[in-house]
């Protein structure tokens, strides 16, 4: 058939199953943009930032599964969505860039808004180490074999962002072209283990008195929550999980072992430094979730004997010794695992070898959550964060999804709050991108089936890097809700500060005027922007808060000014975090460097 660039483009982003496209338009984009008319399954979605469309696809594609594409012009449009593609790159998050650029004849001329300084075609080529490719087809004849290679890359072995940029020529012009389904261009399946590997790994966890299973994001995209389950209650070992991986196991399960390193629990740390053999599935070991690789802190490798199991080869043996790496789909690979284990014989010993291992996991657990809820229940006005927290997890239902983005919610969330269910913890664990939450909320409700609570939790310093898409979510009655802890600056960022160097040696972390902190009536703000707001302090207001949010059926925001002061829940004293200390700090830098030789 006859089709213009363009149209190949909607037709194949259709076949895709693609519903949204998601950006601002511009000049370069008109012939694309024309041919969404006269079709009713793709939908233009507009921002008002172009980094936002990519927080709204990463958010979209963490509930349904289902990557977006998102729409930017060349220049400084294309250029905004870049932080947007490193978060999904180092979260293994799919979403397609497409980004129009002037007709081919005028590339490479200093056309306004192109850069061709120091390289031809250089404008995209700052996507190059961080998609999984980036592609310009030089006629329409070319475009469907571009987008199936960036739909292939996107979707095929650890996922992430594509970029394709479309010539305005290229957009118009039209080519006889055939269409293929994604079937004849993308492999399916999954990603075998070895059963070789296998067969040692099963040995050494039947043989294993302290084991433990870590559960990073790789488990939730592979949907393989049951297989972990399984695998765990099989073995009698407790589970714990990554930032990103929070959510593969039910928290309040007896195997829970939450989460470890430095934004983790005593319970997760425990666990994780007294393994003998610890099963490492889907996850990188990032700095965070290890105390910055501190032995014995978080992990004691050796002489715990590591089983890495995941799908990218580059993880395993990356930052600790391996007893056995299996290069696998996080789902197969537990699947296999389960079987050979129960042809070995192995099954729950209630009440044997491993009752007094249980007890002890089941000791740490209530010990920690006793601690957090001490924290919980401080009565003091303008409300605790941790009590924010235990009023909100209170308040919602198993099923609730919860967005946060890197900061002082972020950590609390990810520290008290128990996730029963899987993809309902949402946060960017890899690049800790602040402004996330909003517009990644945007896009979790879109997916999220009608009547399913969605919730952003995020800081006054997050909440206003993105305020502008409460313009997006009133102009589509988007119907989240928003909660936003007001404390006037990036007090995480204060207290990093303060622990680290000393109270005294604070700067550049607080919203003040003079001396008083100083913040905008960002209810009122959001009002503005045709959304339900209230403006909240106590404790005893956040539940009736919630419900009024959720009953206007509308964007809505909750402003709750909170303590400034952090009340810690006690995971920290026994994590680290690797902060280096100015020299002419001598006695901080000495603690420091004490610390960082014991790694």
């Amino acid at each position: 058939m006859k089709l213009t660039g363009g149209q190949i483009v909607v037709d194949t982003l259709v076949r895709e199953g693609v519903p949204y496209l998601v950006g601002i338009p511009g000049p370069q984009t008109l012939g694309l943009l024309d041919a969404l008319l006269g079709q009713d399954r793709l939908q233009m979605l507009q921002v008002r930032h172009e980094q936002a469309a990519v927080f709204l696809a990463d958010g979209y594609y963490r509930v349904a599964g289902t990557p977006l594409a998102v729409l930017a012009s060349m220049g400084p449009s294309a250029m905004n969505t870049l932080s947007g593609v490193v978060s999904c790159a180092v979260d293994s998050v799919p979403v397609l860039v497409l980004a129009g650029s002037g007709p081919a004849e005028m590339a490479d001329r200093g056309e306004l808004q192109e850069l061709e300084r120091g390289r031809a075609g250089g404008s995209l080529a700052v996507f190059a180490p961080v998609a999984r490719g980036v592609w310009r087809p030089a006629s329409a004849a070319h475009v469907p074999r571009a987008l199936q290679g960036a739909f292939a890359g996107m979707l095929t072995g650890r996922r992430g962002p594509a970029v394709v940029d479309l010539p305005l020529d290229v957009q118009c012009e039209a080519a006889d072209v055939e269409l293929a389904f994604p079937y004849a261009y993308r492999a399916g399946g999954q990603v075998l283990p070895d059963p070789d590997l296998v067969q040692r790994a099963a040995d050494l966890l039947a043989m294993a008195h302290r084991p433990v299973i870590l559960a990073g994001g790789g488990v939730l995209a592979a949907e393989a929550w049951d297989e972990l389950q399984a695998l765990a209650e099989l073995l009698e070992a407790p589970v714990l999980t990554t930032m990103m991986g929070k959510g593969a196991f039910p928290e309040d399960h007896v195997l829970a072992g939450l989460h470890a390193g430095w934004l983790g629990s005593t319970c997760g740390n425990a666990l994780a430094r007294s393994a003998d053999v610890l099963l490492a599935v889907g996850t990188r070991f990032a700095p965070r979730s290890t105390s910055h690789y501190r032995q014995g802190v978080t992990y004691s490798i050796p002489p715990t004997r590591l089983i890495h199991l995941d799908l990218d080869p580059g993880q395993i043996g990356r930052h600790y010794p391996v007893e056995v790496g299996i290069v696998s789909d996080a789902r197969a690979g537990l699947a296999a695992l389960l079987d050979r284990l129960r042809a070995l014989g192995v099954s729950p010993s209630i009440g044997g070898a491993r009752a007094g291992y249980l007890d002890e996991v089941t000791r740490l657990r209530n010990e920690w959550l006793t601690r957090v809820r001490e924290v919980a229940t401080d009565a003091r006005r303008p409300v605790t964060v941790p009590r924010l927290v235990a009023e909100l997890r209170a308040h919602l239902r198993r099923d609730a999804i919860v967005l946060t983005s890197s900061g002082t919610t972020q950590a609390h969330w990810l520290r008290e709050a128990t996730i029963y269910e899987p993809r309902t913890n949402l946060t960017p664990g890899g690049l800790g991108a602040m402004g996330w939450t909003l517009p990644a909320a945007l896009g979790a409700r879109l997916a999220a089936a009608p009547g399913r609570q969605v919730v952003g939790l995020m800081g006054d310093g997050d909440f206003l890097m993105t305020i502008q898409e409460l313009a997006t979510a009133a102009q589509y009655d988007i119907p989240v809700v928003l909660v936003v802890a007001n404390n006037a600056g990036w007090i995480g960022l204060r207290d990093l500060q303060a622990a680290a160097y000393g109270p005294e040696r604070v700067t550049g972390a607080e919203f003040l005027k003079g001396r008083e902190p100083v913040t905008p009536d960002l209810a009122s703000l959001a009002r503005g922007f045709g959304c339900y707001s209230e403006w909240i302090t106590s404790p005893e207001e956040v539940g009736p808060a919630l419900e009024r949010a959720f009953a206007a059926r509308r964007p809505a925001v909750v402003e709750v000014m909170v303590e400034r002061d952090d009340i810690p829940s006690g995971g920290q004293e026994q994590a680290w975090c690797d902060v280096p200390v100015p020299a002419y700090l001598a006695e901080r830098r000495a603690r420091y460097e004490e610390l960082a030789g014991a790694r």
